[in-house]
């Protein structure tokens, strides 16, 4: 049975105070917080089995070396893909984004399109206009609405077989849309276009089956997942990962090295040049774990209870705005108090305890489109409660009064 109340249990930070208040942390979009179930496997590799793998002979090294990769195995059962190597260990979501980008540097021509959404973070953008500034390559936008959805009839008028490369988020980061990345990933298909999923913000929700979707490429990071900072994964299918050079050169990533000439390692370990994020990469297999244990459908049961809570009583507070208004969205609500700058906002609601996120969030082309500076953002976990929502609408309330 779900119980919120044992499983906040499990995260020690929860229990904290800051200004003398009790913590709301509602800033788990940018990164979650961390089980002890998760520092406990940290600690444990820094206290007992700390060294290099892949490389050495001795006991350590080889516990190392096991754990590491038992963990791209449990992350390859977690997203269903159909190899363990088809799993390539990154720093986070951007990392793998610019991995890709880099491999098309050489596989595209001015004659040729890319495709990418208008709710993208930066991360899903920037490296895509430095893409077609190497090759000539043309960037095509998706449109979004007033409620924050895309217009995939648009979509549908961009495609054409000059398509080669279209790339969404699962989940918008600034406005908790989900996108219709099913149809997306079908259409581009029919054009012979590869597409990319940035799923940073999806699957601290939800559990995606990459061999269902049938995508191409897919990214997350550990830390938006109850794991450790510094620490994603690229899913590529097999038959891409062979098709782009390495994006690194160095140790691990090679077969044979002469001054002559280098032959690369066989997948993952092409693409992971370097000592990696050993500890990282435990650490994230543990935390799906965890996550697993809470289970995926639990979470969204409960988080959707808590977005629906908050979105009911926030509106109960005039002058306040929501942004992002699609039905299909997870536990994420921008809004700003008219007349009241964001930042004023998430200042006060910090002198009370409670963690927002003000500002664009990495998403300026949506605060464009609203023709706003930026938004405050409380985004929910499966660790929060509703006595919290209500701290934050008081902590809004107070602020109106204080800033009006």
């Amino acid at each position: 049975m779900f119980n919120v109340d044992n499983i906040r249990k499990d995260f020690p930070i929860l229990s904290r105070k800051v200004n003398g208040k009790p913590l709301v942390y509602f800033d788990n979009a940018a990164t979650s917080q961390t089980p002890q179930q998760v520092i406990d496997v940290i600690v444990d590799y820094y206290s007992n089995y700390n060294a290099n793998i892949h490389r050495g002979v001795h006991t350590l090294s080889q516990e190392a070396t096991d754990k590491y990769e038992q963990a791209r195995q449990k992350i390859q059962a977690h997203f269903n893909a159909k190899h363990a190597h088809e799993i390539i260990f990154t720093s986070g979501t951007t990392h793998g984004i610019n991995l890709v980008a880099n491999g098309f540097s050489s596989l595209l021509t001015k004659d040729d399109e890319i495709i990418v959404s208008a709710l993208e973070h930066h991360s899903n953008i920037v490296p895509w206009q430095m893409l077609c500034e190497r090759t000539g390559a043309t960037l095509k936008v998706i449109p979004m609405n007033q409620d924050g959805e895309l217009v995939i009839s648009e979509f549908d008028n961009l495609l054409s077989d000059k398509t080669k490369l279209v790339f969404v988020n699962h989940i918008s980061n600034a406005l908790g849309t989900i996108n219709p990345i099913e149809y997306i990933i079908k259409q581009a298909h029919l054009v012979g276009a590869a597409v990319l999923i940035d799923g940073a913000q999806s699957t601290p929700h939800i559990k995606p089956d990459v061999q269902a979707l049938g995508v191409d490429f897919y990214v997350a990071s550990a830390h938006k997942m109850c794991g450790p900072t510094g620490q994603g994964m690229l899913y590529g299918k097999e038959e891409w990962l062979k098709k782009l050079p390495p994006y690194q050169g160095g140790g691990e990533m090679i077969a044979e090295v002469t001054f002559e000439k280098t032959t690369y390692a066989d997948l993952p370990h092409k693409f992971e040049a370097g000592t990696p994020n050993i500890c990282g990469g435990i650490a994230f297999g543990a935390a799906v774990d965890y996550m697993n244990t809470i289970g995926f459908d639990n979470i969204a049961t409960y988080e959707n209870e808590l977005l629906q809570y908050a979105t009911d009583k926030l509106l109960t507070i005039e002058g306040l705005t929501i942004y992002g208004t699609s039905k299909h969205k997870t536990s994420v609500i921008s809004f700003n108090l008219d007349g009241i700058h964001p930042y004023d906002v998430g200042t006060i609601l910090d002198k009370l305890g409670i963690a927002v996120r003000t500002g664009h969030h990495c998403a300026q082309p949506i605060m464009d489109f609203y023709s706003i500076p930026g938004t405050v953002r409380a985004s929910f976990a499966f660790y929060n409660t509703k006595a919290e929502i209500d701290a934050l609408v008081e902590g809004v309330k107070k602020a109106k009064m204080m800033l009006i």
